[in-house]
This record gives C-alpha cells, structure tokens and sequence, in this order.
C-alpha cells in the first residue's frame, strides 16, 4: 500500500489495522453457511439449529449497527473498537469450544452485537482522519476488503471443514478469528481517535425504541420465509413501524443544551442529501438476493457446492478488484463513480438474464458475473463515500452504522421479497425463468439506485461542518478546522 499526498506512512498502517475490523464481521456472516451441516451433525438441532446460526447472528449485527456507531461519537471510537474487536474474539471462542447447541447460539448473539460495535469504527476513523484523495483510497481499500470477505467466505467455510485443522472440523470457522483479532488488538493499541469527546450521556431511551424497532423489522425478515411467514411476523412488522415513529417523534423532542445527545440526531440524518444517498445504498444491496436465488439454483441445475463456488467466483474477483480502481477513475470523471458501477452492475444484470434465459447453464454467464461484480466493487465505496460526506464528522460513527446498518436491513428485506418471489416463479416456472425474472428486477432496482446516486453528488458535502454548541443538540455551523490526519499515534 502506497502512501499518497503528504499522508505519513504510518496513518496507513492505522488504515490496515482498521481494515482487520471491516473484514471479519461480513466474513463470520458468509463463513459459516457451508459448514452449517457439520454443526447439525455434531450438535443436532436439524434444519431450526441451521437457521438460527444464520439469523442470530445477522439480526443482532443489523439491529444494533447505528448504537455502535453512536458510542464510538461519543466515547471515543478508538476504544469502542477495542471492546469490539476483544468482545468479538471472546464470542468466537465461546462458539468454537461450544458443546451445547445453546451455547452457539449464545456465541453467535453475542458476534452480533459485538462485530456491531467494532465495524462502524473502522469507517468512522477513516471518514475523520482523512481528506480529499486520501480518503477515496482508504475507502477504496475498505470496499476491496468487503470484496476479499465475500470472495473467501464462500468457500472458506467448506474447505476450513474438509481439511479438519487439528481435527477441529466445524470449530475452526469460528478459532480462525482469533489469529486474525490478535493482529488487530496489536495494530489497535497505536490507533488515535483525533475527534474523541466527552461529557455527554448516551440517550437510553432513545436507543431501547429504535433497537426494539429495527428488532421488530429485521426478524420477520430473517426468519419469516423459513417459518412460513406466522401471523406474529406481521404484528411485529406493525409494532416497530409504530416504535420508529415514537423513537423519530422522541429524537427531535430533545433540544440542544442538554447532556444527553439524540442517539440520531435529526439534523444529522435531514442533511441535504441523506436521504437520498441512503435510499440509494438500500437499493443497490438488492443483490444481497442474488446469492441465494444463485446458489438455489445451481443446486436445482445438479452443480456440486465446489462447481457453484467456482461459477460464482467471477462475480467475487470483480467486487475485490473494482474498490482498488476507484480512486484513479476520481482522476479520469470526477465523483460520479457510485452510478457508473451501478450501471454496470445493471448491465452484468441484463446480460446475465439474456444468457440464463437463452441458453441455461453457461460458461458464458462468467463475463456478466465478473461485471457485476466490478460494478459492485465500484459502487459500494463510492456509495458509502456519497452518504458520510454529507453527514458532518462529528457524527462519522453514527454515519457509518446508519449505512452499514441499511445495508443489512435491506439484505434481509431483499432476501425475503425477491427470494420469494424466486420461490414463487420457480414452483410454477422452473428455476431458469426464476433466476432470470430475479435478474430483471435487481437490474431495475440498481438502475433506479444509480439516478438517485446522480442526484445526491448534485449536493455539496459538508465536509465544513460540525455539530454546535460545544457537541450538544442537533442543530449544525461551520467549522473553518481542518479534521486531524492522525489515524496512528
């Protein structure tokens, strides 16, 4: 990794640590899925055991994402990367030495919320430490690391099991953290937090509405497609919509002046181009479907789980390569990075449609998947460069756990509507004309992402601002200083 502009070779060493946190928390969501089978076989638990792994761990990261990030504003995000990264070894323990099917699934809980504290951290450092193009590489990095985890998660999980390290079998998906954790609480002990405040309270009651919303939203999503969707799905979806009204209406009820801070800040989350930048990054995690529907049917078309990681492969190398090309496509066209990877993305889409409806299974589909991918590898960073930019730094932890929690709550969301509609057209279609109809619309989802990308870069960044009187309240002034570069001691 190169140095650029005057940064010191050390602010990137800071960058590389932080990474450590961005990689692991997607990578124990994708790891774990091949080896679910020789958990069931080992700990019982059938098919329900299978699910929750699954759900436990992926509704406790989505729901306490934005909490995470708001802690690290306020107490220091260096240190709650800290607690993360202990916290999320410890929990990796516990389910690697689990003998109890309750005990992984504590462990799994436990990942959740831990990796929900440690991952807005690393993009908040990066989003308050670094400017201009310093910041479009450390991001570009960041996206490619998201890449790297979608790339070896989809296998590592099965091979970790097949050469049975130690004979540890499934155990080793989850003690492989511990290396990777050991290396990050080294790098960590020089990380500095250059924007670090104090003396303010955490809004509470704040945080227990908008967890128990979000709870109420994203565990229907989770687990409603594989119980057949109850009645008490429903009235859960209808709770938390009435929660997230009260837990908005409460927000703004709270004035500056005070100790306690909004949990989201209002003025934070209406900054001109927010809402439109975070619509966009929902709209374009869409494809999160695309990788069940893929892997539903290749199974359908006979392909072994080595022969479907192989054909989804191409789609992994392009999303790890896009990342590393942004910041020299910044010097070439400017910002509108984020709608040219989507419009790859929905080309890759369109063209992959064509192939699967005209000709079924082919080599072929390998150039569309590699396109997708490198549009999304493109997208990604510079979507997630769009939104924090417009929300001030001082709020940079609760930015990065406002996207990285759309994210995940759009995943789930994608999941159970365009899975089932890939159930749906399946049962009465087969699985070709399934994939392809899931194809068309993930294409259109991403184009409509793409035009709202080109109306937040018409918005200036605010780049200049910060929160007023003396970080209490919600309301924003300018700020002529300059953030700190200083990601290291």
């Amino acid at each position: 990794m190169t140095p650029t502009s005057n940064t010191p070779a050390r602010t990137w060493v800071g960058v590389v640590t932080l990474l450590a946190g961005t990689l692991l928390p997607p990578l124990d969501f994708f790891v774990v899925n091949l080896a679910i089978p020789s958990i069931q076989d080992d700990l019982g638990g059938g098919d329900l055991l299978g699910q929750q792994i699954v759900a436990g761990y992926a509704a406790a990261y989505a729901v306490t994402l934005t909490l995470g990030g708001r802690l690290g504003d306020l107490y220091g995000r260096r240190r709650a990367f800290l607690v993360g990264l202990v916290g999320f070894a410890l929990a990796s323990l516990l389910c690697g030495s689990a003998g109890e099917p309750w005990l992984l699934l504590a462990g799994r809980v436990l990942q959740g919320l831990t990796a929900a504290l440690m991952a807005p951290q690393s993009l908040a450092l990066i989003r308050a430490s670094l400017d201009g193009r310093e910041q479009t590489v450390a991001l570009g990095f960041h996206g490619a690391t998201l890449g790297l985890a979608a790339v070896i998660g989809q296998s590592l999980g099965g091979l970790l099991v097949t050469a049975d390290l130690g004979g540890l079998g499934w155990r080793a998906i989850f003690l492989i953290n511990l290396p990777v954790a050991a290396v990050g609480l080294l790098g960590s002990l020089f990380l500095r937090d250059p924007h670090t405040r104090g003396g303010e309270r955490l809004d509470w009651a704040g945080a227990i509405l908008l967890f128990a919303g979000l709870a109420g939203i994203v565990i229907p999503l989770v687990e409603g497609r594989a119980l057949d969707w109850p009645w008490w799905c429903f009235v859960l979806i209808v709770a938390a919509v009435i929660l997230l009204r009260g837990f908005w209406r409460y927000e703004s009820s709270l004035g500056g002046g005070g100790r306690v801070t909004p949990l989201v800040p209002p003025a934070a989350v209406t900054a001109p181009g927010v809402r439109i930048a975070l619509v966009a990054v929902a709209l374009f995690y869409s494809i999160a479907a695309f990788f069940l529907v893929f892997s539903e049917h290749e199974q359908t078309a006979g392909r072994t789980p080595l022969q479907a990681s192989l054909d989804i492969l191409p789609l992994g190398i392009g999303f790890l390569i896009g990342p590393l090309t942004v910041a020299h496509l910044v010097r070439v066209m400017g910002r509108r990075i984020a709608a040219l990877g989507l419009g790859l993305e929905t080309a890759g889409f369109l063209a992959f449609a064509g192939l699967v409806a005209g000709f079924g299974h082919t080599a072929w589909t390998a150039a569309p998947l590699a396109l997708i991918g490198f549009g999304q590898g493109l997208a990604l960073p510079s979507l997630i460069r769009l939104t924090v930019t417009h929300i001030p730094r001082a709020f940079a932890g609760l930015a990065s756990g406002l996207v990285n929690a759309t994210l995940q709550i759009s995943a789930a969301l994608s999941v159970a509507v365009i899975g089932g509609l890939y159930y749906a057209v399946s049962g009465a279609y087969g699985s070709g004309a399934a994939l392809t109809a899931v194809s068309l619309l993930i294409a259109a989802l991403l184009f409509a992402s793409a035009l709202l990308s080109l109306r937040a870069e018409r918005v200036p960044a605010l780049d200049g601002y910060v929160q007023s009187g003396a970080g209490r309240g919600s309301g924003l002034a300018p700020s002529g200083r300059r953030p700190s570069k200083t990601i290291v001691r």
